[in-house]
């Protein structure tokens, strides 16, 4: 059997390490990661290699050359003018593929029994097999579903947190057969778990996933490239070690000289040709290259070092990477996560802080401090996109400077000359990050269409209007005390998608940002008119006429917002009786409990003056909250029912579109007018694309999330919304209480348990496997639907917090209380004695 080693790609979450390598040619114990599959392939009798290379190909050619000396037979494909993908570089030699074949990553290490999984293979008759792992958080990663017999029957290619169906992903070994590739185009780019494989589900191929026993890690970051190191110390993995094991934990190279005075923790490995000088400490887990110099009193905790290193006198290395040749000087201190690209030097007496890398070739001077990646800037966060846009604390994660780079790297995905618009809410955090995000994108040459202070519904609608590429939007987070967050629409106003955010987060992780020259640097302009444009499609989608006559008095509270310098100019034109609280600009936004208080006096203020109902606006102008002319306050649940309710009484046979959790009242309500339900991922994005994508949709969203009108703009908007109420109540002539009380009974609560990112995989499987399919819904978490009735709970992994959400849904109250214990119950359970298991495992 040939195997497939593909081997093409750069490792730019790697970097600085593979700035000068491939990734497949970064050491692990000193021998390269294509080293370590290679003997795997050969243990296991393969011994005809195919390597798919792009990406400084000569590095692997020249270290392994014909295979030879490593006890295989090497041939190389160069994908030269493009990378075609894990597919597509696979397609390119089919003709060298005439019979089953494994094809293999180049950035993993693993200890798999390879044979094992060609057996199951050859049993199942399968055409393609997919080698699977399970991991404690498979949101990096491709999660698999099988079925009782390991048949694929669903995959989902690095999902989002509350897409985590399985703990079962995709290990990136496949055992092909060799027809498989007729299912994708000569010479295009193509990926296996995007393109193939959901070819060969449509078309009922056999495809069976194997799940292997051993370890497994994709060296994908930084991250994962020292644990892998660590776990291979410790014989957690079966590798090939490349010198002899002096002692037990300890290998030592030839020609290597140890000071009789060192100390050692053990597991270490050391190199060939190394010098350790006197009283060096060396703790456990510390790898050291060949060729490397260690000078006395120095103090190595776990660092990598690798090839040709000097680290001089009473110099401190912790968990850190110095890569080939790299000088550290004397007393000098490279601390935990930091990352020093090869020949480097760090001075005598400086120090490299937490996460900091240092491209190749530098120098840091002596007695210097760096905070900052050389030359580029701060270290980056992981991820840098939530469930909505960028979010962090104002002005300690939302800082000027990184607001400058994320403004850099999202005009650097878009083209040269291209035009965005940004616009903010009143408060002067938002006003400051906003200018930041505005000289980063100038700086790589986008030019800006300035809104300045303005409602968000605005800002989406005016989008479409100005043919732009897309645009920003900077407010205090709606939910989140202390919190910023900016937010990213496309050309039509909708958040942008997963693949868009991602674009922005390699840009902006690779520090890639295009620099203009002088006479590129983006300009700024202020459109005028951007109040009537709005008012004019809030106009023409509303029935003003009835508005006019509808004798309606109306209760807003604005909370202070930029929306109240907008709703009564509209609200005027239309000749609306609009009682206005709190409509004055203020800089800092109410607390949770001012916001209370300010709605139980709205309340007071509907019942004083006998008005038809009352509105409290949050979010921006997104966001609201109900009182009807009783005083009493419509929200969340209730607030959705009333506004399908309405909407439906007016737009009978519409379609309806809520998200995940949403309470079975809006599919009674539904029937009553013949009317559709689309449910949806539970995030803001979702709604939006569904709104718009869908036709004869006449509402999207929640109480929770606000509501969308798609006939007006594709974004939520409560002060479309409250003209529309208006407009409804009149015609359908009938009092928010007398709507209210004609909702359906229905009983929802909500649950919410501390779940850690490592348990959430695993528990969604177990959920999973231990119900009936045909009782389950995987639109977002699980949803299990109850056989002798109309309800349901739904376990919902939190996109953001180490949370998970248990909603149950009845119109029998007991079975509500009964089943909420029952799945809060089951579900710490199994978090409690996955930990215990870790714990055990840790300890072992």
């Amino acid at each position: 059997m040939r195997a497939v080693l593909m081997a093409g790609g750069s490792g730019t979450r790697l970097r600085p390490l593979t700035c000068d390598l491939s990734k497949p040619m970064v050491p692990v114990l000193n021998r390269p990661i294509a080293e370590h599959i290679i003997n795997l392939l050969k243990r296991h009798n393969i011994t005809e290699v195919i390597a798919t290379l792009h990406y400084l190909p000569d590095v692997m050619r020249d270290y392994f050359q014909d295979g030879s000396d490593f006890g295989v037979q090497m041939t190389y494909a160069v994908e030269e003018d493009q990378p075609l993908g894990t597919a597509g570089c696979v397609k390119n030699i089919a003709e060298l593929l005439d019979g089953t074949f494994l094809t293999i990553s180049g950035d993993s290490i693993t200890d798999f029994n390879l044979v094992e999984a060609i057996k199951f293979h050859k049993a199942k008759g399968s055409k393609a097999t997919l080698i699977l792992a399970r991991v404690p958080n498979p949101i990096e990663f491709g999660v698999v579903i099988t079925d009782e017999s390991s048949r694929i029957r669903r995959f989902l290619e690095k999902p989002s947190t509350s897409e985590i169906f399985s703990d079962t992903v995709n290990t990136g070994t496949y055992i092909l057969e060799p027809e498989v590739l007729q299912y994708l185009p000569p010479n295009q780019e193509s990926d296996f778990s995007k393109d193939l494989f959901p070819l060969l589900l449509d078309n009922e191929e056999p495809m069976y996933g194997y799940v292997a026993e051993g370890y497994w890690c994709d060296v994908g970051n930084l991250n994962s490239y020292r644990q892998a190191q660590y776990d291979a110390l410790q014989g957690l993995v079966k590798l090939e070690m490349p010198y002899e094991e002096r002692s037990t934990g300890l290998w030592v190279g030839q020609n290597t000289y140890l000071d009789s005075t060192v100390k050692i923790e053990k597991p270490v490995l050391i190199g060939d040709n190394c010098r350790i000088g006197p009283r060096v400490r060396i703790e456990a887990g510390t790898i050291i290259g060949d060729n490397v110099t260690i000078g006395a009193d120095a103090d190595l905790k776990r660092p990598i070092v690798w090839n040709g290193a000097i680290v001089g006198e009473e110099s401190h290395l912790r968990a850190c990477v110095a890569a080939r040749g790299v000088r550290v000087d004397r007393r000098a201190h490279i601390l935990e996560g930091a990352v020093v690209g090869s020949l480097s030097t760090v001075g005598e007496e400086a120090q490299i802080n937490t996460a900091v890398r240092v491209w190749p070739s530098k120098k840091i001077e002596s007695g210097a401090t760096l905070n900052i990646n050389l030359i580029w800037g701060h270290t980056a966060q992981r991820n840098l996109f939530g469930q909505r846009g960028v979010s962090g604390l104002a002005n300690i994660d939302i800082t000027p400077e990184f607001a400058v780079k994320l403004g850099a790297a999202y005009g650097s995905t878009l083209k040269p000359g291209a035009q965005v618009t940004v616009s903010r809410d009143q408060r002067g955090i938002s006003r400051m990050v906003t200018r930041s995000l505005i000289s980063g994108l100038m700086s790589v040459g986008t030019n800006i269409q300035n809104l300045e202070a303005t409602a968000i519904p605005l800002a989406r609608s005016i989008v479409p209007t100005l043919s732009v590429a897309g645009g920003m939007h900077v407010r205090v987070h709606p939910d989140r005390q202390g919190y910023l967050l900016i937010e990213f629409f496309d050309e039509q106003g909708i958040n942008i998608s997963k693949a868009r955010e991602k674009k922005i987060e390699g840009a902006y992780f690779k520090e890639d940002f295009r620099r203009a020259q002088i006479n590129e640097i983006g300009g700024m302009a202020y459109p005028s008119q951007v109040l009537e444009l709005y008012s004019r499609g809030f106009e023409r989608n509303l029935k003003v006429e009835a508005i006019r006559n509808s004798r309606a008095k109306v209760t807003i509270d604005y909370m202070y917002a930029v929306s109240g310098a907008v709703l009564p100019v509209l609200l005027g034109k239309f000749g609306c009786d609009a009682v206005v609280l709190n409509a004055s600009l203020r800089q800092t936004p109410p607390s949770p409990e001012e916001r209370e208080g300010l709605l139980t006096q709205l309340g007071q203020v509907v019942e004083a003056v006998n008005g038809t109902f009352g509105v409290q606006v949050s979010g921006n102008g997104e966001k609201f909250i109900l009182v009807d002319e009783t005083g009493n306050s419509i929200r969340g649940e209730m607030l959705t029912a009333l506004m399908v309710n309405m909407i439906l009484t007016s737009h009978p046979r519409g379609t309806v579109v809520v998200p995940v959790h949403a309470s079975s009242s809006v599919e009674q309500i539904a029937r009553r007018h013949d009317a559709s339900v689309i449910r949806t991922k539970d995030n803001p994005t979702a709604l939006m694309e569904a709104c718009h994508g869908k036709e004869n949709v006449v509402l999207g969203g929640s109480g929770d999330m606000g509501f969308i009108l798609p006939q007006l703009h594709p974004g939520f908007d409560a002060m479309f919304c409250i003209g529309k109420l208006i407009e409804m109540l009149t015609l359908q002539e009938r009092s928010m209480a007398q709507i209210r009380s004609e909702l359906p009974r229905i009983c929802h609560k909500k649950y919410t348990a501390r779940c850690p990112w490592s348990v959430k995989g695993a528990l969604m499987r177990y959920l999973v496997e231990t119900h009936p399919p045909e009782f389950l819904e995987l639109v977002d978490g699980v949803k299990i639907f109850d056989p002798l009735g109309d309800n349901w709970v739904l376990i919902l992994p939190d996109a953001g917090e180490p949370l998970v959400h248990i909603f149950a849904n009845s119109s029998d109250r007991e079975w509500v209380e009964k089943t909420l214990r029952e799945y809060r119950t089951k579900v710490q359970q199994f978090i409690d004695s996955h930990q215990a298991g870790e714990e055990v495992a840790d300890a072992s």
